[in-house]
């Protein structure tokens, strides 16, 4: 137990590991399902935001999928530690939660589109675990890349919650906050489910539909 309560807490920043300098592996630069660069920024007039439903295997693929989604790559996101290793952030001592980068193209497929399959495909409410996947680096998480993207994400999450409330769950601890620095994980994660089509996916979501509105 003493274990799951250091895991499901967030580390404190100048109790996260130290990390390194530089990157420990090198990411590949294309992602071989949309066949788009998955590391370098965004193009123009292109639009970026960091989504955190728990593990990123499942959730990664459930964007990929989006029309309108130019690119998506699995990484770190949140906490402390420069560069960490998978391990690293599954000990719960880096304050990272597991993100997936999604960009987009704005004039094929709205932000608030976007924001409705985030609040849909998983459980919110869960505070530092998703389904059966317990610790702080599974936590509920938008990072957002533009001042311009908060008004949507609040005003989708102020519509989700009575929603959501209403069938039995507790309030939204999605976390929200500005992106800083994305790192990227392992190249093996990258697109995992394309490589491993039986390989875990853990979509806890609540079944509750966005309303509409």
């Amino acid at each position: 137990m003493s274990i799951f309560r250091n895991k499901s807490a967030l580390v404190e920043a100048d109790k996260a590991l130290p990390g390194r300098e530089t990157p420990g592996f090198a990411v590949p630069a294309d992602n071989i399902v949309l066949g788009t660069p998955q590391t370098a920024p965004a193009p123009e007039g292109f639009a970026e935001v960091w989504f955190g439903t728990g593990c990123f295997w499942g959730t990664e693929e459930i964007f990929w999928q989006i029309p309108g989604v130019y690119t998506t790559a699995v990484g770190y996101a949140g906490g402390y530690t420069p560069y960490p290793t998978y391990e690293e952030v599954c000990s719960g001592q880096t304050g990272h939660t597991e993100a997936v980068r999604v960009v987009f193209d704005p004039a094929k497929v709205s932000f608030e589109d976007l924001l409705k399959v985030f609040w849909e495909s998983h459980d919110p409410t869960q505070g530092m675990r998703q389904g059966n996947d317990l610790g702080s680096q599974y936590r509920s998480a938008i990072y957002y890349t533009s001042p311009d993207q908060l008004p949507a994400i609040e005003s989708t999450r102020a519509t989700y919650q009575p929603a959501i409330k209403a069938r039995g769950y507790n309030d939204i601890t999605t976390e929200v906050a500005p992106a800083t620095t994305f790192y990227y994980a392992e190249p093996y994660h990258q697109q995992y489910l394309k490589k491993n089509p039986n390989g875990y996916r853990c979509h806890s979501n609540t079944g509750v539909p966005f309303p509409k509105v």
